[in-house]
């Protein structure tokens, strides 16, 4: 198995996978990639401020923010790991794992779980080492921790399921792919009593009982004549509205499908890398040459497309009330109307990369920073 990693090439063997990489990447701070749009002068017609920032160690990786309830989990590259309460920015634990990370973080409130470089699924609870398993093969999709399980999704293309409070394998399932995939993380979530998995092209519902597969709905199809143009992994940062779950096929597809009865609603063709974001009305991703775009919930028509931050590498966003915050390589976190993408408000962070899509927690809008920057900012 051969891993294409569109911002972080180090384990990859393929020169040509690198360019092509770079190439899709448009990397902001790179002289030889595409300039970054000039931003305008910014007037802040939404009030927000920064509430509170915290630190964690620095993060090479795009990583998840695991918010339940008014905390936030975060997990750095060299394994440290900490739940901070959104509302003031303090540490409630802090733990060091004293290893190299390459997925995380899950949690549900009491076990939180990451996967090393080394192959280890690690699980704590309550902030406590509680046991360590290693696993068949990488990952690089962020552990899932619900009804006291904890669930992953490996780069061999297997789901496996561990008893969260004793580390026992309940279950794995494996299933057969291209040869080539994606170093990023990919989708595994919970929807009602339903395990949602992005496998390849394709969204998979299955039983978390046991593994076996209830449902499965195509959102793009493999094309193209070599490997790289056919990897169309699904990507994290999915768009949920109650059992409505919207996702990017990477450089290939967006698309909504309803996750109770496992059937597609919409996949409209799109090019970008990084997840969605949705509210009732719309579906908000950033497409790899940074243009923001809002397609309509219920059938993917297209609403809206901003260039205002093309080439600037962008995060995943977060609709959030009447704007939609994206953070971008030079640290800043951009505010635009939900309804038009016209710009709201801007703030900077530590002027190193947003690498965590935007979350909520705690009345707190939670961005994190490739230097390991932690802020949270609320509105004024």
């Amino acid at each position: 198995m051969r891993f294409f990693n569109l911002r972080w090439l180090s384990s990859v063997k393929l020169v040509v996978a690198s360019l092509v990489a770079l190439a899709l990447a448009g990397c902001a701070s790179g002289s030889d990639g595409p300039k970054p749009a000039e931003l305008e002068s910014n007037t802040a017609l939404l009030g927000i401020r920064l509430a509170w920032s915290a630190r964690t160690g620095e993060v090479s990786f795009p990583i998840d923010v695991k918010v339940v309830g008014t905390t936030v989990t975060v997990a750095s590259s060299g394994g440290i790991l900490q739940s901070i309460d959104a509302r003031t920015g303090a540490d409630i634990w802090r733990a060091n794992l004293s290893t190299d990370l390459a997925a995380g973080v899950g949690s549900d409130g009491v076990f939180a779980a990451v996967i090393s470089r080394g192959n280890e699924l690690i699980v704590l609870d309550s902030g406590k080492e509680a046991w360590r398993q290693k696993l068949a093969a990488q990952g690089f999709t962020a552990p899932l921790v619900a009804g006291e399980r904890v669930f992953v999704l490996l780069a061999d293309r297997s789901i496996a399921a561990f008893d969260a409070r004793s580390g026992r394998k309940l279950w794995i399932q494996q299933r057969t792919g291209d040869a080539l995939v994606l170093r990023q993380a990919g989708v595994l979530l919970a929807v009602g009593d339903t395990l949602v998995v992005g496998l390849a092209g394709r969204l998979v519902g299955m039983s978390p009982q046991d593994g076996s597969i209830r449902w499965e709905v195509p959102i793009a199809s493999p094309r193209g004549t070599n490997e790289i143009e056919r990897l169309v992994d699904l990507v994290a940062g999915v768009g949920r509205e109650a059992n409505v779950v919207c996702v990017r096929a990477f450089q290939a597809a967006v698309g909504c499908v309803n996750a109770t009865r496992g059937t597609l609603i919409w996949s409209k063709p799109a090019s970008g890398a990084v997840g969605l974001s949705s509210d009732e009305k719309f579906v908000f991703g950033a497409e790899s040459d940074g243009k923001v775009v809002a397609w309509r919930r219920t059938d993917g028509e297209r609403v809206w497309a901003s260039e205002r931050l093309r080439y600037r590498g962008l995060s995943a966003p977060l609709a959030i009330g009447r704007s939609v915050a994206v953070g971008d390589a030079s640290g800043l976190v951009h505010f635009l109307s939900r309804e038009d993408g016209s710009p709201l408000n801007r703030l900077p962070t530590d002027g190193s990369a947003i690498v965590t899509a935007p979350v909520m927690a705690g009345g707190a809008l939670v961005v994190v920073t490739r230097n390991g920057g932690i802020f949270g900012f609320k509105p004024e």
